[in-house]
């Protein structure tokens, strides 16, 4: 028996066994999430798992694991789908190399608010649910982070400053801006983040300000440019068989938990997104507006991103724009 197949019987015999003990009583759904427990996705987590276990009468009782502390964060998708978890917390656009729709909430300068971070989510979410179920997964809820700015060391005045730079890439989109401005590209996940900027491994990062502030970024960085170039999704999912083995009132729980922690987390990144940029500012970085010649060269990058991803997801990625675009 090859790997592949005996990993997945050892999952498939764990399903059954959970499943066989949820008939018989309570069941305990571990969740692995990659970001700390002061972060407000895994805030938002732990209020969602006590709604569910709420609605179900504790049936299901959902132990939230912060920071990467039970699974990785490149992981944790693959344990779910799997089932060597049952439930679990990713950034989506990670696994935009699988497949395409995954980088929807990435494209570089498409989406740069709230609202329409909203709106291109919802013209692509029946796509997403469909590329998640072909997986084995089905979608709970997704949070947006703050809109992205850009972390340095030194002054940057346009993208040419920017060469040779070693930058954290953590999905397909990073690495993809990365090779247009001729930046070194380094992957890092999240839980490394600090130890990565105090090395020298990375020198320069584009994320939210929540990001900075759960690594104090101020201790390696200096500068925060707020070029607000996409609003990226934490999603939520749970394994098929997991889902499909609760009865319809513990479905019912778990999708209706979901959606208050969907609207619960977009009302608080939109509230903690200023706190977060002062924060920044108080521990002495410098909080600025991108120079026009910086933001010129960053759309550029955009409008360049926006076409590979449309030509990459084909018909279903230009319904996707096109219907946001419509909005």
């Amino acid at each position: 028996m090859n790997a592949a197949r005996t990993l997945m019987t050892a999952s498939g015999l764990a399903l059954v066994a959970g499943l066989a003990a949820g008939a018989a009583g309570a069941e305990t759904w571990d969740m692995p999430v990659a970001y700390p427990g002061t972060n407000y996705h895994t805030q938002n987590a732990e209020a969602f798992a006590a709604c569910v276990k709420t609605a179900t009468s504790d049936a299901v009782d959902i132990v939230v694991h912060a920071n990467g502390s039970l699974f990785a964060g490149n992981d944790i998708k693959r344990a779910v789908q799997t089932g060597q978890a049952p439930i679990g917390e990713r950034l989506i656009s990670a696994h935009a190399n699988e497949n395409p729709i995954f980088g929807l909430d990435s494209i570089p300068f498409l989406a740069t608010s709230f609202d329409d971070s909203v709106k291109l989510w919802a013209a692509g979410l029946e796509t997403m649910k469909s590329v998640l179920a072909d997986q084995n997964l089905v979608y709970v809820y997704a949070v947006p982070w703050p809109p992205q700015g850009l972390y340095t060391k030194k002054d940057v005045n346009s993208a040419a400053d920017l060469k040779g730079v070693k930058f954290r890439a953590y999905n397909a989109a990073t690495a993809k801006i990365a090779e247009l401005a001729g930046m070194v590209p380094v992957q890092i996940e999240a839980a490394e983040l600090s130890q990565a900027l105090a090395t020298g491994v990375a020198e320069s990062f584009v994320s939210s300000g929540s990001t900075g502030v759960d690594s104090k970024v101020w201790e390696s960085l200096t500068h925060f440019y707020d070029v607000q170039a996409w609003l990226p999704r934490n999603m939520v999912f749970v394994n098929k068989d997991m889902f499909d083995g609760l009865d319809g009132a513990g479905q019912t729980a778990v999708l209706d938990c979901g959606a208050e922690a969907e609207e619960r987390g977009l009302a608080t990144a939109r509230e903690l997104t200023a706190g977060y940029l002062k924060t920044l500012a108080d521990n002495g970085m410098t909080v600025a507006d991108p120079s026009d010649q910086l933001k010129a060269d960053l759309q550029g990058f955009g409008e360049t991103m926006t076409a590979d991803w449309i030509a990459a997801a084909g018909e279903q990625g230009q319904a996707i724009v096109d219907a946001y675009r419509a909005n």
